[in-house]
C-alpha cells in the first residue's frame, strides 16, 4: 500500500488591518488626502482675497470641467499604465504644481489667471488619480480583504477634512496663502516614498498585453460593464445616490441653516454629525471586515438613508438636525462602502481602472452639474420639495439594488 501525504493547509491571508502593504497604501492615501483639503482650502482663501466672490467660484469651478471630460480615458491609462504608476505621477505632479505655485506667492502676487491654471492642471490630475486610486485595493490585498481595505480608505477619507481644513487654516494664518500650499505641496511628497514602496499584485497573464489603441480598450470596459449582471446596475445605484445626495448637502444645508438661523456654525455641526456617522459607518467595515447579504444590506441602508434626508428639511432643532445627520452619514456611509466593496470583487482587476473612471465620472463628474438645478428649485418651491424629491431620487437606488435580482443576492467573498 501506498500511502498518500495530505496537501498542507494554505497559510491564513494576513487581515488587511496587520498587513504592512496595505498599511504603507493608507500611508500614501492619507498623506495625499490631507494635502488634497489643505489646497483647496488655500486655493478658495486665496481665491477670495484677489477677487470678487464669482470669480472665486469660477477659480474653484475650473477643475470641474477636465475631470469629468477626461475621467474615462484616466481610466483607460490606468489599466494600460497600471494603478500604482499613474498614481505615483499624479502626485508628483500636484506636489511640484503647488510647490511652484507657493514659491510664486512668496516672490510676487500672480493673480487670479495663475490659480486658474492650477486649478486646471488639477482637474487633469484628478481625471488621471480618481480611476488610479479606485484599482489599486485589489492589487494589494486579497479579495476577502477588500471591505476592510474600503473601511479603511473611508476613514482616510474622513480624516482629510477633519486635520486638513484646521491644518490648513493654521498654516494660512502663520505665513498666508504661500505657506498653506507649501504645507500641501509637502503632504503631496510624503504620500511619494510609501508609494515606491509598494507592490502589486501581478494580473493574469492572459490580461497583461493590450495591442489595442486606447479607444479600442475603453468601448472594450464600456462593454464589460455594460454586459455585467451586477456591476452594470451597481453604476446605475451609484449615479442615483448621489444625484439625489448631493444638492441637499452642498446647496441645499446653507439655504436650510439660513432659514432656521443655525447660522455657519450650524451647517459646521451637521456636517461633523455627517462627518461622524460616515467615519463611523467606515470603522465598522473595518474590525467586521464582511458584512453578509452585502447587496441587500446596501439597498436596504441606502433606503433608509433617503428618510433621514427628508426628515433633515422638516427638522426646526439643530440638535436633532445633527442627529439626523449622523443617521445619514451612518446610513448611506454604509451603503456607499459596501456598494464599492462589491465593484471592487465583482470587477475583473484588468477593466478595474475604467469602471472606476465610470463610478467616478457619475460622483464626481455628473452628481455636481445638479447643484444650480438644485438652487433654482430651491427658489421656486422651497428647501422642502427639494429634499423630498432628492430623497426620492436616493430612495430609487436603494430600490433599484432591491429589486435586480444578482445585486439583491451579491455577497462579498469570505
Amino acid at each position: 500500500m501506498t500511502a498518500t501525504a495530505a496537501a498542507p493547509a494554505a497559510p491564513t491571508a494576513r487581515p488587511a488591518h496587520r498587513d504592512p502593504q496595505v498599511l504603507t497604501w493608507l500611508g500614501a492615501h492619507t498623506a495625499s488626502t490631507l494635502g488634497n483639503s489643505v489646497y483647496y482650502l488655500a486655493l478658495s482663501w486665496t481665491a477670495v482675497s484677489n477677487g470678487t466672490p464669482a470669480q472665486a467660484g469660477l477659480v474653484m469651478a475650473v477643475s470641474a470641467v477636465p475631470r469629468a471630460l477626461l475621467m474615462l480615458g484616466g481610466g483607460v491609462v490606468a489599466d494600460r499604465l497600471g494603478p500604482r504608476r499613474v498614481v505615483i505621477a499624479s502626485d508628483t505632479v500636484r506636489c511640484l504644481v503647488v510647490l511652484g505655485l507657493a514659491g510664486t506667492l512668496v516672490l510676487a502676487s500672480p493673480g487670479l489667471w495663475a490659480l486658474a491654471a492650477v486649478a486646471l492642471v488639477f482637474g487633469v490630475v484628478d481625471a488621471l488619480f480618481l480611476p488610479a486610486v479606485g484599482a489599486l485595493p485589489p492589487r494589494i490585498t486579497e479579495r476577502d480583504q477588500l471591505a476592510r481595505v474600503q473601511g479603511m480608505r473611508g476613514l482616510s477619507s474622513r480624516l482629510g477634512p477633519v486635520l486638513g481644513g484646521p491644518l490648513g487654516g493654521l498654516a494660512v494664518a502663520l505665513g498666508g496663502p504661500a505657506a498653506a500650499f507649501g504645507a500641501a505641496g509637502l503632504l503631496f511628497a510624503l504620500s511619494l516614498p510609501l508609494l515606491y514602496a509598494l507592490r502589486l499584485r501581478p494580473l493574469p497573464e492572459k490580461h497583461e498585453a493590450r495591442t489595442g489603441t486606447a479607444l479600442r480598450d475603453l468601448a472594450d470596459g464600456l462593454r464589460y460593464l455594460r454586459g455585467h449582471r451586477v456591476l452594470g446596475p451597481l453604476m446605475i445605484v451609484v449615479l442615483l445616490s448621489d444625484l439625489g445626495f448631493a444638492g441637499p448637502f452642498n446647496v441645499g444645508l446653507a439655504v436650510l441653516a439660513e432659514q432656521r438661523g443655525w447660522g455657519a456654525s450650524g451647517i459646521g455641526w451637521i456636517l461633523a454629525g455627517f462627518g461622524t456617522g460616515a467615519g463611523a459607518a467606515s470603522l465598522l467595515l473595518t474590525v467586521r471586515g464582511r458584512v453578509p447579504h452585502a447587496g441587500a444590506v446596501s439597498g436596504w441602508t441606502m433606503t433608509a438613508g433617503a428618510v433621514a434626508i427628508a426628515a433633515l428639511a422638516a427638522t426646526s432643532r439643530l440638535p436633532v438636525a445633527v442627529a439626523v445627520a449622523l443617521a445619514v452619514g451612518l446610513l448611506a456611509g454604509l451603503s456607499g462602502a459596501l456598494c464599492n466593496a462589491l465593484v471592487q470583487t465583482e470587477c475583473d482587476p484588468a477593466y478595474l481602472g475604467r469602471v472606476s473612471a465610470v463610478a467616478a465620472l457619475c460622483s464626481l463628474g455628473i452628481a455636481p452639474l445638479g447643484f444650480p438645478l438644485t438652487g433654482a428649485a430651491i427658489e421656486l418651491w422651497g428647501v422642502g420639495p427639494v429634499y423630498a424629491v432628492s430623497a426620492a431620487v436616493c430612495a430609487l437606488a436603494g430600490v433599484h439594488s432591491l429589486v435586480v435580482p444578482a445585486v439583491r443576492r451579491a455577497e462579498l467573498p469570505r
